[in-house]
């Protein structure tokens, strides 16, 4: 019996008005991304390059969340193309290539998510979940119906080159790391500083004069209020392991244990 997928981030950005709202998912635990999953967020970003995820874990989180009406987009922890190969496989339709900085790396990774002969993919349909073992008709001819990718530029050279990053044939959007961009541009730890929202703000007017979606990290609420106004299409307000800390933190002031602050 045939086996249809799941619509893409980019058909999810296209069929909306609005912006999409999403979520880090950093624990791992695919109990943790499926109570995520039923927030009535858009979307979630599993991470591989900061979190303890490896693609046993990020399988059984995709897994987890296939059920409800969320997008998970996996980050992956580099834009090999042996790894892409793999997350791919596991059946994420989704992806996020951190730290392009340059219009030949968003090339590298169009090709990594591409077969041949207009990419460098792997071809293992009939043995992976993401033709779900080569029940998805014509899922190779097909397959770039089924995968959306997004690069993210968070360096000052991706900021200057953001135009031409948007611009390559197969980038369905570019995402906003201010936490990067800011170390890049000697303002360790300082994203809010106006260099860095100037910087984010100069990149989310390139990548829209090339009509491609931009999205931005932004927990501060007031901050990702401004760069949707300025024409982000899609955010991340929180993460898991933020949200976990932070009210664990305020339990514990809340009942009065010595050195408890709630921030």
């Amino acid at each position: 019996m045939p086996v249809h997928l799941r619509p893409t981030f980019r058909h999810a950005l296209a069929a909306t008005d609005g912006p999409l709202t999403g979520m880090w998912v950093c624990t791992g635990s695919p109990l943790v991304a499926e109570i995520c999953a039923g927030s009535g967020l858009d979307w979630l970003l599993v991470d591989m390059e900061h979190s303890p995820n490896g693609l046993e874990s990020v399988l059984a989180q995709l897994q987890a969340v296939a059920g409800y009406p969320v997008t998970p987009i996996v980050r992956v922890p580099t834009g090999d193309v042996v790894t892409i190969k793999q997350v791919l496989d596991l059946g994420a339709q989704n992806l996020l290539v951190p730290m392009v900085s340059s219009a030949a790396e968003a090339e590298a990774a169009v090709a990594a998510v591409r077969y041949p002969p207009r990419g460098r993919r792997g071809v293992g349909s009939a043995l992976s979940r993401s033709a779900r073992w080569n029940r998805v008709d014509g899922y190779l001819e097909h397959a770039d119906d089924h995968v959306s990718l997004l690069v993210q530029v968070e360096t000052v050279e991706g900021v200057a080159a953001a135009g031409d990053i948007a611009a390559v044939d197969g980038i369905d959007g570019v995402f906003v790391g201010p936490s990067d961009l800011a170390a890049s541009m000697g303002l360790l730890g300082r994203q809010t500083h106006p260099e860095v929202v100037a910087a984010v703000h100069r990149t989310v007017e390139a990548v829209r004069a090339e009509g491609k979606p931009v999205g931005v990290n932004a927990f501060d609420p007031a901050l990702a209020r401004a760069y949707l106004d300025a024409g982000a299409s899609f955010v991340l307000v929180g993460a898991d392991v933020t949200l976990l800390a932070q009210g664990s933190e305020e339990l514990a002031a809340s009942v009065g244990r010595p050195g408890s602050t709630p921030r």
